[in-house]
């Protein structure tokens, strides 16, 4: 075996990075660039660090040990193989060393890499390797996230590797238990540590790995571990995640910063191709790569997807990929998750959501209600405030060809002050047309609202009438009595999520019918997509005077359609 091969994996990773032979984002480029700048400066006395190629390659050889836990490589008991791209990480953080303490030059780093590019085997195993091999005396190891859930992943996988090693569990007296991870051999404990934990204090971390820092809502987690591990000698911050859209949390401040660490190596590059963008900082201790596209790049284009994934054809399947992208496409609500999560970039938790070109190919004049007269019915009541505009909605579906096809028709209440002083300058005309039903007075009349659904259910064969308890209880308590089927459907992210989707994908696919009502459309336009971090979406808008009631209730009407004949579904409490 070649000397150093793990040495020689990453330093032709390097170059081939640096010839352009492999895509990469600048970030990777200023990465890979920094290695060799430091390489350089290592020759010369008063630089204070040193590489070593001993210390470098002995975590590599450890991780090569490790043995693969999920997919068809476990299932054939294959043992991890190195790419390059993971030699220069693991060769980089562990090959620096102080000239004079001998101690590790970096502290902390930062890896910013998409989703499926096993970044949580690559972050166990160097814990593994911490808790055992570091020649560290009692070291405390933790996987901290903000949820137990989230803290247990890494440690979930260094426990599967530790009972699939029993050779590596005798060497160093391991004992895997629920709760932690315990070293004999050197008084060690891997425990996962998370925001909710008994107890933060006290911590004197050896190795902190935050996996999916972009979740993390505030800095609390974060500034826990950096304060524990100030009291080792040569601990190691190891964060690693993939993008977001919380651009306020502790995820996006690493990243930002160390964007500017990166620029500072691309001022010092005298053939940078690159243009200076932005902040520079100098840190000797912080070492960082971010996987992802540059700016400017076709984010539908597969050589875009391939710059961002380093683990490109070996757990990253580019057929795979092309799914999803296909699917972000064609459905505007997925975009972002596409962009966070296999391509490495931010993005605004809002963003639009309806193609509204598709939704005006479901626009058909000549539908008229009375066709559907004493068919079933969905009805959804969104009566957000007695002095704004109101909506309700009337949802029918129809087989075609063995397919459900939905028709959907709108009535909107407005108080007729609201039509006269609001800024909205097309409330008049609306209501002349009769897509809005003026009330007298400063408040929507609810009696005008209870007459015609009293009228609907004389009408049609209404099954549910949907309604948010918030400000319809008072109406519901009265429909009750008459006999209209009155069903509370609070509007929370999980009653909202899936019917939403399936808006928009009916809509996308012509199954979704309307008259072309003007307000409907308008309240459509104004919906903004926000997804929260376990990819549920739900319906906002961006101004105030963006009305999206229409939205609302064509949601909530289209909740009860896909949901109202499960048995047991209660949606209050969902």
């Amino acid at each position: 075996m070649a000397k150093h091969p793990y040495i020689k994996k990453a330093q032709r990773y390097i170059k081939d990075v640096l010839d352009r032979k492999i895509p990469a984002s600048w970030q990777v480029v200023a990465a890979c660039q920094r290695q060799q700048q430091d390489l350089a400066r290592a020759k010369q006395k008063k630089w204070p660090y040193r590489f070593d190629k001993d210390e470098a390659e002995r975590v590599c050889r450890f991780l090569e040990l490790m043995p693969h836990i999920k997919g068809p490589k476990a299932r054939d008991g294959e043992l991890i193989e190195l790419e390059g791209w993971q030699c220069f990480i693991l060769t980089t953080v562990f090959g620096w060393l102080h000239k004079k303490t001998g101690f590790r030059r970096f502290r902390r780093s930062f890896i910013g890499v998409p989703r499926g590019n096993a970044k949580s085997t690559l972050s166990s195993g160097v814990a593994l390797f911490m808790l055992t091999a570091d020649d560290e005396p009692g070291p405390e190891v933790y996987s901290a996230a903000t949820t137990r859930d989230q803290a247990k992943i890494v440690f979930g996988d260094a426990q599967a590797m530790t009972r699939k090693m029993p050779p590596l569990a005798r060497k160093y007296g391991l004992d895997a238990q629920q709760r932690g991870i315990i070293s004999a051999c050197n008084d060690g404990i891997f425990r996962p540590l998370s925001r909710d934990a008994d107890t933060q204090d006290g911590l004197n971390i050896h190795f902190g790995c935050l996996d999916e820092v972009h979740a993390h809502k505030t800095r609390e987690v974060y500034d826990v571990v950096e304060t524990g591990a100030g009291k080792r000698d040569q601990s190691l911050i190891w964060a690693i995640t993939t993008a977001g859209s919380n651009r306020s949390g502790i995820g996006y401040e690493l990243w930002t910063y160390l964007e500017a660490v990166l620029r500072k190596v691309l001022a010092d590059w005298e053939e940078s191709p690159y243009p200076l963008k932005g902040d520079q900082a100098e840190d000797e201790q912080f070492f960082g790569i971010i996987y992802t596209i540059d700016e400017g790049d076709d984010w539908t284009d597969p050589a875009s997807w391939q710059k961002a994934n380093p683990n490109w054809g070996v757990s990253v399947m580019p057929d795979y990929v092309a799914g999803l992208a296909n699917k972000a496409m064609q459905l505007a609500s997925a975009q972002n998750n596409f962009k966070t999560k296999h391509l490495d970039v931010w993005v605004n938790a809002d963003q639009a959501w309806m193609d509204m070109q598709a939704w005006l190919r479901c626009t058909d004049r000549e539908l008229s209600i009375d066709d559907f007269a004493s068919e079933d019915c969905i009805i959804a009541l969104d009566l957000a405030s007695k002095i704004d505009l109101a909506c309700k909605i009337l949802l029918f579906s129809r087989q075609i060809d063995g397919v459900a096809h939905y028709y959907a028709f709108a009535t909107f209440y407005l108080p007729q002050r609201a039509i006269d002083e609001s800024a909205n300058a097309q409330y008049p005309g609306w209501a002349i047309e009769g897509y809005l039903q003026a009330t007298p007075g400063d408040v929507t009349d609810f009696e005008t609202v209870e007459s015609g659904l009293l009228d609907d259910v004389n009408d049609f064969n209404v099954t549910d009438v949907a309604y948010d308890p918030w400000q319809a209880t008072q109406l519901a308590q009265r429909m009750s009595e008459k006999d209209v089927p009155m069903r509370e459907y609070r509007q929370t992210v999980q009653n909202f999520s899936e019917a939403m989707k399936e808006l928009e994908a009916l809509v996308l696919s012509g199954r979704l019918h309307h008259d072309g009502n003007p307000v409907l459309e308008w309240c459509i336009s104004n919906v903004v997509c926000h997804t929260d971090a376990k990819d549920n979406i739900y319906p906002r808008k961006e101004r105030v005077e963006n009305k999206i009631d229409g939205a609302v209730s064509l949601i909530m009407a289209l909740g009860v359609a896909l949901h109202g004949a499960e048995q047991g579904f209660v949606y209050e409490g969902m």
